[in-house]
Order: C-alpha cells, then structure tokens, then sequence
C-alpha cells in the first residue's frame, strides 16, 4: 500500500468510512486526474498533491457520513459550482446509489468532470455545463462547496430543491451573517461542526431545508 492510500484509509476512517479497494482508487485516481488537468485548465489552486489529499479529498469525505444520516436511500444530488468535482465527484465514488450531477458555469470545468466520470467508470456522475438559475428538474440534495454566499446559494437554486430535499452547504467557519441574511425560502435545520484529518481549519455545513408550509 502506498504512503498515500494509507493516509486517504486512515483519514476516512477517521471520519468512519472503510473505503473499498476500488474506492480507495478511484479517489487516489480522481486526486491525479486533478493534478494532472490543473496544469492546463486552472480548476483549483492547490498543485500539492499532500494539500490535494487533505484540503480535497478528505475535506469532502467529511460530509460522507452526515449526507448518510440526511440521505440514506437513491436521491438526485446536485453539485453547484462543482468546480473541480468536490464534493460531487467524491460523494458519487462513496455512494453509487446517489445520481450525482456537477454543474458549473465553466465549460471546461463541466468537461473536466465528465472526463472524471468517463475515467472512473462512473455511470452515476454526470458535468453539466450552465447557470443553475436555468436549470429544470427536482434533486432530494442539492450541495455547494465555498461556492457562494447562503443567501445567493439558496436564491439560485430554491426552484431545483424537492419539497422535502434538503441543502447542504460547505463552510469554513460558522457563517452567522449569511444565516442572519438568508431568504424566507430556506431554513436552517442544523450547523454541523467537520474535523478533517490532517487540515488544521474550521469546516462545517450548514444543512438547510425549505419552511414547513
């Protein structure tokens, strides 16, 4: 096993995955795939590959297992702003029975993933390449990542959100002005503290849903 796929198990394990063999790959596959289109395409900032494995990886591995909680069963996740693919990409390594679609509003970005999926084997990824304003369909999950701000995150996709879906958005520290600033059409439902293996920072997500009524 390399140094690598021993930190990636012991980080997930840390979070209370036991990644398969094929999972461990394909997440050891899809960090390289980062590494190596970073060169062309810009997609993140980071061109470490130990700062790809805790600051990517296993920062969206933290949400594996509170998405498990909120969405147990088959569910639609949209990624808004995937970017590179995170969450989205890892979230449909981890779980096969979520269809996971990635939409950003960079055509090279959508590409990217679908090269991921392609890659990968992945049936269950899709990248879409459009504003989620103009988006159509119904998603039980709908995620971001450092994408926007709550307000606008929620504003933006509120017409894409099943009536009993939920949102889950990925923070650094706790967002108490954005949550103070959020529209009648969302509610906060819980602030969940993450402690990612191996990344000193404050994460969380704010889980939201739309008003009973």
């Amino acid at each position: 096993m390399s140094p690598k796929e021993q930190q990636l198990r012991q980080g997930a394990e840390a979070l209370g995955i036991a990644l398969s063999d094929e999972q461990a790959e394909q997440l050891l596959a899809y960090g390289a795939l980062i590494l190596k289109w970073n060169k062309v395409y810009n997609l993140t900032a980071l061109r470490d590959p130990a700062a790809v494995l805790t600051h990517h990886l296993l920062d969206s591995l933290a949400a594996i297992a509170p998405l498990q909680r909120e969405c147990a069963s088959e569910a639609k996740l949209l990624d808004v702003g995937a970017g590179a693919g995170l969450p989205g990409v890892v979230i449909a390594i981890l779980r096969s029975d979520i269809d996971v679609t990635c939409v950003d509003a960079v055509a090279k970005k959508a590409a990217f993933i679908q090269q991921v999926a392609s890659e990968l084997g992945l049936r269950n990824l899709h990248g879409l390449h459009a504003r989620v304003e103009t988006l159509t369909g119904s998603y039980e999950v709908i995620s971001s990542r450092a994408f926007a701000s709550l307000p606008d995150f929620v504003l933006g996709s509120v017409h894409l959100l099943a009536p009993d879906g939920v949102w889950l958005a990925m923070k650094g520290r706790v967002p108490t002005d954005e949550i103070a600033q959020l529209p009648p059409q969302a509610e906060v439902f819980h602030v969940e503290q993450l402690s990612v293996p191996g990344l000193d920072a404050e994460r969380c997500i704010v889980w939201m849903r739309k008003p009973a009524g």
